[in-house]
């Protein structure tokens, strides 16, 4: 079968073959992948551990018109076994194949602070997977946001270890309802151009405590995969890293899943990557074909550790194949109206309401509308990479806002001047403004495969020769990828300043929405205007979404997961050139306290159209015993006069630590929705251990010290409530 054929038959696809009607014990699973792994031969183990494409034939469908997400990659099918092998798709924003129900991004629903809604975003994101004939998500991506310039940044959750791991493990839940989830990039994955020639340092604190714990979470969760990442880490490529992928995630995490390389390039030498623990190269036949047989012949590579390898990868096909939806996952499932609707609320509980003087929102309904800029009528959805999505329609902010309302006269601003002319008879101006998928994304530069063309097989024959050819030459072409990168700007455009201080000139009542994958810097303007609003990447019903804000149907409660700095002095070093960076402890909230710093918007941060009161915060106990947990209640009160939901967060912070520690980290947070003059009290737990710091020598660290619970509504909050506790 070639990368481009649909499958034979509906048996070919998904799971069929493996399935059960119930769910399976550990040990009921473990047997029955063994027993699949007897009936195996050497040649079909080591199949299991890379793509089914040859290489030039994959490469080739891959370089075709949307030829990523023209159908799912597969890896490791025995048909005359019933194994349907690993069928992957992508999609951090909703799969990635034709029709599929586009979300909005993964930092705009790290937003919403709701795992309920993230694990069905990913119910829905599982069953139009196999809708597809896939079974294998490679979408959970959780790597920490250490600098808002990074490409990739919407893409992720957030800047907050903690928040990451809550989010992509109810992420992950939520399609293993259905399929396989596969959590990336393990690690240190936060620089977009230099990702595959980087080489990132950190010492064992950094990376136990500010870049591994949210990988862990989402590894306790029972994630089937995890994908490592392009970069190098402390001297080695991730991808055959032997210190992350055997040491720490397989033998001291005890992740019993399977590990599997990021496409194409993702590891460079075949006896290093699997003796590494790297159990399956994708998505072509590459290394692990060309190699891997000899390896074991010489005996360089044990048989066991094919064997491990094998067992990893059909575990993770018997378990999730096991009590599946009866009612399987007919083609209609992909975009169906009760998953747009899901895709609906996650744009409406992203969208952050940075600031509302004078109640200029929400509007009455009545007033003479100008909508300006050119990104209010375009489908603006996100990066244009591997995360890109096909959905049926997109709901602009201009096609949302003028089905909203009575009276909407639209500018593109192309011109400010004549835009600021046409605000002043306006009664309310909105502007939209932000970036594209040309500003920030996935990096794929034009010699993209020429530094690996020496690891690529040698055409068999002319005709292969010919198709090599072709398809260097259009991968290699300027206009293959979108463009992406990382930022070259933190500020909006020189442009989009110029027009909203216009606008805001001409009349008092401007609103601006932004549309970007993470942190703006608005100095230059947000003191002008009466209201802010960020859109992030809204998805296929944002402008739907929008249009509610707006109108007051729906009370904004978007939360920013990331700081908004003041300026980009607050932030770490960036370069996104460089070839070898340190990571230290120190970003976003946690670098801005100890500094002495206040960024324009902190984590955490987003009004409401009601108000919120916080009062007796308590604890259950103040002496705890390294294996309790901290219990914390908290009073919240709607003193408004609408509906509306909080997100309560619990920071805590050491006091009289032998090491320098954050002032405050954030450990548990509860989304609640509360009546007018109603009061709930919520209860926030926290493990002891969540409270330790690593050492290299000792391990995970709790000390027998003074702590604070801190209760409020932002890592800023000045009116947070404070109760001290021990640690006995």
């Amino acid at each position: 079968m070639t990368p481009t054929d649909p499958p034979a038959d509906p048996a070919d696809a998904g799971f069929a073959g493996l399935e059960s009607p119930l769910p399976l014990s550990p040990a009921a699973i473990d047997a029955r992948a063994r027993a699949l792994l007897a009936e195996l031969s050497f040649e079909e183990k080591l199949g299991l551990m890379d793509g089914d494409a040859p290489f030039w034939a994959g490469l080739t469908a891959m370089a075709s018109p949307r030829g990523y997400s023209s159908q799912v990659w597969v890896a490791g099918a025995v048909p005359r076994l019933g194994i349907p092998g690993i069928r992957f798709s992508d999609g951090p924003r909703g799969i990635v194949l034709e029709g599929a129900t586009t979300f909005p991004v993964t930092m705009a629903r790290g937003a919403t602070f709701d795992t309920e809604l993230e694990e069905r975003v990913g119910d829905v994101i599982g069953r139009e997977l196999r809708a597809h004939g896939g079974n294998f998500f490679g979408g959970v991506c959780i790597n920490l946001l250490r600098h808002p310039a990074w490409g990739r940044a919407q893409e992720t959750y957030g800047e907050d270890s903690f928040h990451l791991g809550m989010m992509g493990a109810a992420l992950a839940r939520g399609v293993q309802r259905h399929a396989m989830a596969c959590v990336k990039h393990f690690a240190l994955n936060s620089m977009e151009n230099a990702r595959q020639s980087l080489d990132v340092k950190a010492d064992a604190r950094t990376l136990h405590e500010v870049y591994l714990p949210h990988f862990r979470r989402v590894v306790d969760a029972g994630v089937a995969a995890v994908m490592t990442s392009y970069n190098s880490v402390n001297g080695e490529w991730a991808g055959q890293n032997k210190a992350l992928i055997q040491d720490i995630l397989k033998d001291m995490w005890g992740f019993g899943g399977f590990v599997i390389a990021d496409f194409i390039n993702g590891m460079r030498d075949a006896r290093k990557a699997v003796l590494a623990g790297q159990d399956v190269e994708m998505p072509f036949q590459l290394l692990y074909h060309r190699d891997l047989k000899g390896l074991v012949e010489r005996g360089e590579v044990a048989m066991a550790r094919i064997d491990d390898a094998c067992l990893r990868i059909l575990r993770q096909e018997v378990r999730l194949a096991a009590g599946g939806d009866p009612n399987g996952y007919p083609r209609a499932a992909i975009g169906a109206e009760a998953h747009r609707t899901v895709a609906r609320e996650a744009a409406e509980k992203s969208i952050v309401l940075l600031k509302n003087e004078g109640g200029v929102l929400p509007l009455k309904g009545s007033e003479r509308i100008l909508v300006v800029g050119r990104l209010a009528a375009i489908a603006n959805t996100g990066d244009g990479g591997s995360s890109n999505t096909r959905p049926a329609y997109v709901v602009t902010p201009l096609d949302g806002m003028r089905a909203a309302f009575r009276n909407v006269d639209y500018d593109d601003g192309s011109d400010p001047a004549a835009a600021a002319r046409r605000a002043k008879d306006a009664d309310v101006v909105v502007v939209v403004a932000g970036y594209t998928h040309a500003d920030e994304g996935e990096f794929i530069p034009p010699d993209q495969l020429a530094p690996f063309a020496h690891n690529f097989p040698k055409p068999a024959n002319p005709e292969e020769q010919a198709t090599a050819d072709k398809v260097l030459t259009v991968m290699g072409g300027a206009d293959a990828f979108s463009p992406g990168g990382d930022r070259l700007r933190l500020t909006l455009t020189p442009a989009d300043e110029s027009l909203i201080r216009a606008v805001a000139a001409a009349n008092r009542r401007t609103v601006v929405a932004i549309m970007a994958g993470s942190a703006v810097i608005t100095e230059a303007w947000r003191h002008e205007v009466p209201g802010i609003l960020v859109l992030w990447y809204p998805g296929m019903e944002g402008g739907n979404a929008l249009a509610g804000i707006l109108s007051g149907k729906v009370n904004p409660s978007g939360r920013l997961p990331c700081i908004f700095p003041a300026n980009d002095a607050q932030l770490p070093f960036f370069d996104r050139d460089a070839t070898e960076i340190t990571y230290d402890l120190w970003h976003g909230y946690r670098k801005l306290e100890r500094d002495g710093n206040r960024a324009a918007f902190p984590f955490g941060f987003g009004l409401s159209y009601t108000d919120f009161a916080y009062a007796n915060l308590r604890l259950a106990k103040k002496v705890l015993g390294a294996g309790d947990v901290l219990a914390a209640k908290v009073d919240v009160t709607n003193i408004g006069k609408v509906p509306g939901a909080e997100v309560v967060q619990l920071y805590v912070g050491a006091r009289g630590s032998a090491v320098e520690r954050a002032p405050r980290e954030l450990k548990a947070f509860a989304r609640i929705e509360l009546a007018p003059g109603e009061t709930r009290t919520v209860r926030l737990l926290v493990p002891v251990p969540e409270l330790a710091w690593f050492d290299e020598g000792r391990g995970w660290v709790v000390e027998p010290i003074e702590y604070e619970a801190i209760a409020g509504r932002h890592a800023a909050d000045d009116a947070a409530l404070r109760v001290k506790f021990r640690v006995a």
